[in-house]
């Protein structure tokens, strides 16, 4: 398959991920945020707006996402690791977790890490959910990160604001860039739900090899500008 951009550090593929990962040589580390189906007409706040379909069946949902699982436990190595960020969610006044269908994987739960990004859902049927989940998984239990950025397992990186932005869902660099810089031995990257390619940015900014899988060509485009830009120093 021909890719999109590609560059000494970047790929970038079109594409929908389930036709580009059986087609992958083998990465290091999977840094990933699927679409988490909230359905077609999403807030912020006081602030709606409708940036891509997201209103799948929920049991339709949780296979595509196990299936998807399954294609990232091949494509990465063995002693690599998959980082999945992802939220509870309430549909129809029931809260659904992640570990409906990540628990239903080969994948190993390592540690769950708490996101507080500070969401503007001010529902007040329920207590204000404030937080997003960012699971670490690997193939082996014996696989270790280095935690040099001397964090503990509650994060509170900044969110990325919607205004202006034609990606809504897109999570801040520096998430990016603290997880990834914790996985020194990994070289290559990979991001099959790339968005705007903030996964991307962060490898190329460390040095590292990255590859991105995008099925909307315009966010395609946006990623690729985002690489085509200098490496920030860090």
């Amino acid at each position: 398959m021909k890719p999109y951009y590609q560059d000494e550090w970047v790929t970038i593929y079109n594409a929908d991920c389930r036709d580009v990962l059986p087609t992958l040589d083998k990465v290091d580390l999977v840094l990933t945020s699927p679409p988490y189906n909230l359905g077609n007409s999403h807030h912020t706040g006081s602030v709606r707006h409708s940036a891509y379909s997201d209103n799948m069946p929920e049991k339709e949902y949780q296979r595509w996402q196990k299936d998807v699982l399954g294609w990232l436990w091949g494509v990465t190595n063995d002693k690599g690791s998959l980082l999945y960020n992802h939220k509870n969610r309430i549909r129809d006044g029931v809260q659904i977790t992640p570990y409906e269908w990540l628990l239903k994987t080969d994948w190993l739960v390592k540690q769950e890490l708490v996101w507080r990004n500070g969401s503007q859902n001010f529902d007040k049927i329920r207590f204000y959910p404030m937080t997003e989940r960012i699971y670490w998984m690997a193939k082996r239990s014996d696989t270790t990160l280095e935690n040099v950025i001397n964090a503990h397992d509650i994060f509170e990186w900044d969110s990325v604001g919607t205004s202006g932005q034609e990606h809504k869902r897109a999570f801040p660099v520096r998430l990016a860039t603290n997880l990834t810089a914790c996985f020194p031995d990994a070289q290559t990257i990979l991001d099959p739900f790339m968005g705007s390619g903030t996964t991307l940015r962060a490898a190329k900014d460390l040095g590292r090899k990255a590859i991105g899988v995008e099925i909307e060509e315009r966010y395609c485009e946006i990623a690729a500008n985002r690489m085509s830009q200098l490496v920030m120093e860090l």
